[in-house]
Parts: C-alpha cells; structure tokens; sequence
C-alpha cells in the first residue's frame, strides 16, 4: 500500500485527513513524506512526518536534536539567501538566542496587560454578533476581524491601518491558496516566498514607523511596551522588533482566526455537544479546550535534525527536515481515550494546540480569553445551524476555514 500523503496542501482543504493518519500512526508514526511540486511550487527533498502524540511531543521538548534554527519552521526550505533573515524571528531560534528575547517579550506579554482588554473584547463581539440579521459567512463577517481587531489595540494600531494586518495576514498564511491571497510571482513565473525579505518589507517598514511614533508618544500598549523592554541591560534591536511585530500580527491573528469558525463548526457538527454547552455554559473553560484539540488552528510545525538520532525506530540523518503534525497526534488512540468522540468535559486533556517545549506560545493566555469570550457570547444566540458549502484554507500548515454559512 502506498504511503499516505500528508504533504499536500489540497488534502486539508478536504479536512483533516484521519484514516490517512491513524494508518501512519499504526504502521509508520515516523514515515517518509515526498516533498513534490505542488500548486507551482518546486518539488522539495522531503521529511519525516512525525504522527503519535509522544514523538511530536518528544520532539518539541528536545531543541538541542531537533532545532528550530537550522532550517527554520516551515515545511518548504527557504531560500538559502533568506536563511539568516528568517532565522532572526523567535519561533526559528534555539537556545541562548532564543531564551533573552522570550524573557523580554515575557516581560511585556503579562496576563495583567491582557486581561485589562477583557471588556472591550467582549463588547467588540457583541458589535461584531450583534450585526448580523440572522444569516452569515462567520470567517468573512465576524471570526477574520476579531483577533485582528483585539490585536491591533494590544500593539496601539492606530485604527486607520488595521486593514493592513489582514492584507499581510493573508499573504503569509494564504500562500497556497489563490482565492485567500494573491500568489506573488518572480520574473520567471515561479511563486516567491511570502516570508522573504521582499515581501515582509512593506510590513517592517511600517513597524519601524509605528515603534517610532510609540518612542515620541508612548502609549499603554505591546508595542511602547517592547520598545522600552530591555534583558540584561540590552533592548530589542531594529531587527528583532520587526520580527516580533511580524509574530503577534500573524501567530497571533491567525490561530485564532482558525480556531474560532473550526469550533463553532464542531459544535454544529455535534449537536447534542453544542445543546450540553448551552444548557451548561460553566463547561465553556473546558469545551475551549476541546475544540483546540479537535481543530488545531496550526497543522504542522518543522524541526530539523542536528544530528543522527532515531525516533519510533526510524534511523533520522543529521541534516533531515522532520515535521509534527498536530492533527493527527489530538487523535491517537495512545494519549487520548475515544479520540474521535467531541466531549467538551473532557478531562485531562493535553493537547498540543498552543506547541510544548521552549516554544510554547507565549500568546496562549490572550488565544484563551479571546476564545472564551467569543463562545460565551455565541452561546447567547438563537440556536445555530449550518447554511451552506464549508471551505477549508489549501494550506499544510493552518488549520483555516474560508467561508462558513450560518442562520440563526
């Protein structure tokens, strides 16, 4: 029986691809991805895919075999000119490097800093709910703006560029898929890496700029915060605060982007669950977590091998792209009982939704509140039901819902 093929993109725009999963969790956990041209992408050397809960978990908690530096976190190589630049962001850092900036922006990216927006999250979705007569696409009208929103007043945005975060948003995260954003091409028709030092320039430019308004009139916002913030004597140079304003901006939008329109259709895909919530709403802290592990809004991440090792008895060469899917490992049979049954009571549940090890989101506190809000105020609705086609993100790496037609 031939391989299943996790790497491409248009099997997740189907869903998440579980018979495909459980047979590589049962027979290959570690197995051997053909990287091939996809949607005018140049064919790649290929990975491991790494798909039972304790590999991707060991995984993650091991950075000194399987680095983020090396050849940064994506499944697509970039290109070697753009190596260095990529590896000045946090998520593509190992150790010392990568532990004085996360102490900084742990410094700033405090629960207190968060939980003060906690009201004007929630009055922003009652606005964005409270718009709707009754019939929506909830990604185009309400779930793409949300996060967006709370997180341009977290970074002090003024309110006239926000359209600009989605347009870059878009542009990062939609790569693969022509109608969520426009695929960039070189002089010889071959797409550019939306990740590249050209296409993040309009973005640090802007961050330049909007650091430098924060340093003239200082605001109680992230980005004052992270232009003061200083470890060990030393501030964040230009560089790194540019990576940083790219994180928040798109880590931080687009996870829970993802996350809210994938639970709120889990719930309507399990009535009896979505009745339970709301006969209970005091189940809402744990539901959250359910419809992380049943939707992770990231797919996969990639580490790279620094040196020989084996996993799962798969022999892995110094040098060899390995990937963890998170799709597949919230459903092995081996860390969570009945994996395929959506109960919002489920308890321990420790998923993987937020990463592990040293990379563990920073942003996990804000991702949560976000989502306990919105549900909360979902749950205040006239009974939802579906009313359409829904369509998921072309993308091996989020987890994204496009369009999702509702009526209440």
């Amino acid at each position: 029986m031939p391989a299943a093929d996790v790497f491409d993109p248009r099997v997740f725009a189907r869903g998440l691809p579980h018979e495909e999963f459980r047979r590589l969790r049962d027979t290959e956990p570690v197995s051997w991805q053909d990287e091939h041209e996809v949607l005018g992408w140049p064919a790649g050397p290929g990975f491991w895919a790494v798909t039972r809960y304790a590999d991707v978990r060991h995984v993650l908690r091991t950075p000194e075999i399987y680095s983020s530096w090396l050849g940064a976190t994506q499944i697509r190589d970039p290109e070697p000119d753009d190596l260095a630049f990529i590896r000045r962001m946090i998520l593509n850092m190992d150790a010392p490097e990568h532990n004085r900036l996360r102490r900084i922006v742990s410094a700033v990216f405090t629960r207190r800093r968060l939980e003060r927006s906690a009201e004007q999250i929630a009055e922003r979705v009652r606005g964005l709910l409270g718009a709707v007569d009754g019939r929506c696409d909830l990604p185009v009208q309400v779930t793409d703006d949300f996060p967006l929103l709370n997180l341009a007043d977290l970074l002090g945005v003024p309110p006239a560029d926000r359209g600009l975060l989605l347009k870059w948003t878009n542009r990062v995260i939609g790569y693969q898929d022509p109608e969520h954003a426009e695929i960039v091409r070189d002089e010889q028709g071959r797409p550019i890496n939306p990740r590249s030092p050209a296409m993040l320039a309009d973005m640090f430019g802007y961050a330049q700029q909007l650091a430098e308004q924060k340093r003239q009139n200082p605001g109680d916002d992230l980005m004052t915060a992270l232009v003061r913030a200083e470890v060990d004597g030393r501030a964040l140079d230009a560089a790194e605060l540019e990576m940083f304003f790219f994180l928040v901006v798109i880590a931080g939008n687009d996870t829970v982007r993802s996350a809210l329109p994938g639970g709120v259709l889990a719930l309507l895909e399990h009535p009896d669950e979505y009745r339970r919530l709301r006969e209970n709403p005091e189940l809402l802290p744990s539901a959250v977590e359910e419809m992380l592990r049943w939707h992770p809004p990231v797919l996969t991440f990639r580490r790279t091998a620094s040196r020989d090792t084996e996993l799962s008895g798969q022999r892995i060469r110094a040098g060899d792209k390995v990937v963890v899917y998170f799709a597949s490992a919230h459903f092995d049979e081996r860390a969570f009982p009945d994996p395929y049954r959506f109960d919002l009571a489920r308890e321990p549940n420790d998923h993987l939704a937020f990463g592990q090890g040293p990379h563990l989101c920073l942003g996990a506190h804000f991702g949560r509140l976000q989502l306990r809000t919105f549900f909360r105020e979902f749950l205040r609705l006239p009974e939802v039901r579906l009313d359409g086609e829904v369509r998921h993100l072309t993308s091996n790496f989020i987890n994204g819902i496009t369009h999702l037609p509702l009526h209440w």
